[in-house]
C-alpha cells in the first residue's frame, strides 16, 4: 500500500500529465527534432521536484526514495510521457550515487535534478547488452581517451554528458565524457514515444570516475534501472487494460458489447491477474531497492523476468480487441504495443533475464 504522500504524488504527476503529456502533445514531441517536451521536463524537475526523488537532500535532491520514484515511473509509462527520465533521473543519477566520485557528484547532481542538465549512461554494445565490451580507455600524459562504439544508448542524442563504461589495463572502469566530443546518431527503432542513439568514441577526451568497485556500480546500476523500467512497464500495463475494457463495455458485435463474450472477459481477466501479480512485485522490488539492498538482486531479476512478457501480451490483447481501429496509426493502442516490445528487449533478451534469476536463486 501507498501511503498518503506517495498517492498525493501519483495524483500530482497524473494531473500535470494529463495536461501536457495527452496523446496529441505526446504525437507531437515524437515527431519533433529532439523527441522530447522540454516544457515538460522543465516542470517535472521545476514544479514537481520529481527528477531528483532518490537523491539525497545535500545534492539538491528530494532524499526521497525508489518506492516513491516507481510511482513516478508508473506514470511516465502510463502516458508514454516522451521525457529522458530513464536516461536521466534513473540510470545517469543511480550511477553517480553509486561510484565514490564526490566530485561528480556535487557538480553534476543538483543540474540533473533541476532538469538543467541532461545525462545518460552508455554501457551497452552489440552482443554485450550490459558490460564495457570492446570500448577500451587509454591513459596517457594528458589524461584517458575513449574509443569503441556504445548501442542503443537511452536519450544519448538529447545528453549533455555521457557516463560511459570502458575497459582498461585494470579491468572496466567508468569515465564523463562531453556529449559535444562525440558522434551521435539517432537510431530509427520500433518505438517512436522513445529516444535511443549510437554513440561512437574516437579518441574521446573522457574524466575517470572514481569508484572501489566498478563492476559492483555497474551492477548496482543495472538492478535499479530494472526496477525503474519496470514501473514504466506496470503503468502501461494498467492503461491498455483500462482502454481494452472501456472498449469492450461499448463496443457492440452481433447484438453485444463484445465484453460480454467469455472469450475477451477471460483475456482481461488474465491481464487484470497480471497487473495485479507485477504490482505486488514491483512494490517489493522498489521496497528493496530502498531498505533491503542484499535482496535487489534477485527482486530486479524477478521483476524483469515477469514485466517484459506480460506488458507485451497486454499490449497485444489491447490491439487485437480494438479489432481494425487498434492498428491504425490514429489510434494510441499501437504506440503502447511498440513501447511494451522495446522495453522487452530494452535490457537485454527475455532469455536473459530468466537465466540471470535462475542464477541469482542459485537454481
Amino acid at each position: 500500500m501507498l501511503t498518503e504522500e506517495q498517492q498525493a504524488l501519483r495524483a500530482a504527476v497524473r494531473d500535470l500529465l494529463t495536461d501536457r503529456a495527452a496523446s496529441p502533445q505526446v504525437r507531437a514531441a515524437m515527431e519533433s527534432e529532439t523527441g522530447i517536451d522540454r516544457d515538460l521536463w522543465t516542470r517535472l524537475g521545476r514544479d514537481l521536484d520529481v527528477l531528483g526523488l532518490v537523491v539525497p537532500e545535500e545534492y539538491g535532491g528530494a532524499g526521497a526514495g525508489h518506492v516513491e520514484r516507481a510511482v513516478v515511473q508508473e506514470e511516465l509509462g502510463r502516458a508514454l510521457a516522451p521525457t529522458p527520465f530513464l536516461g536521466s533521473a534513473v540510470l545517469a543519477t543511480d550511477a553517480l550515487l553509486a561510484l565514490d566520485d564526490e566530485e561528480a557528484r556535487r557538480e553534476l547532481l543538483p543540474r540533473l535534478v533541476s532538469g538543467e542538465l541532461i545525462a545518460t549512461v552508455a554501457v551497452a554494445e552489440p552482443g554485450t547488452p550490459w558490460g564495457p565490451g570492446a570500448t577500451t580507455a587509454t591513459a596517457s600524459g594528458d589524461g584517458w581517451t575513449l574509443d569503441g562504439t556504445k548501442t542503443p544508448v537511452v536519450a544519448g542524442d538529447l545528453a549533455d554528458v555521457l557516463l560511459v563504461v570502458a575497459t582498461t589495463p585494470d579491468g572496466p572502469a567508468w569515465f564523463r565524457v562531453d556529449a559535444a566530443d562525440v558522434e551521435r546518431t539517432t537510431l530509427t527503432t520500433l518505438d517512436p514515444t522513445r529516444r535511443l542513439a549510437k554513440v561512437v568514441l574516437r579518441g574521446t577526451p573522457a574524466r575517470r570516475l572514481e569508484s572501489a568497485d566498478p563492476a559492483g556500480a555497474l551492477e548496482r546500476v543495472a538492478d535499479l534501472a530494472t526496477i525503474a523500467l519496470a514501473a514504466e512497464q506496470l503503468g502501461g500495463l494498467q492503461r491498455v487494460l483500462e482502454m481494452a475494457t472501456d472498449y469492450a463495455k461499448v463496443r457492440v458485435q452481433f447484438g453485444r458489447a463484445i465484453g460480454s463474450y467469455q472469450a475477451v472477459k477471460h483475456g482481461l481477466a488474465d491481464v487484470h491477474s497480471d497487473w495485479e501479480l507485477g504490482l505486488s512485485a514491483l512494490r517489493y522490488a522498489a521496497w528493496a531497492a530502498d531498505e533491503a539492498p542484499d535482496e535487489v538482486p534477485v527482486a530486479a531479476a524477478l521483476v524483469a523476468t515477469f514485466f517484459g512478457p506480460a506488458y507485451f501480451k497486454a499490449a497485444e490483447a489491447c490491439v487485437q480487441y480494438h479489432g481494425g481501429i487498434g492498428y491504425t496509426w490514429e489510434h494510441d493502442a499501437h504506440l503502447y504495443y511498440k513501447r511494451a516490445k522495446s522495453t522487452e528487449l530494452l535490457f537485454g533478451a527475455p532469455g536473459r533475464d530468466r537465466a540471470r534469476l535462475a542464477d541469482r536463486l542459485g537454481v
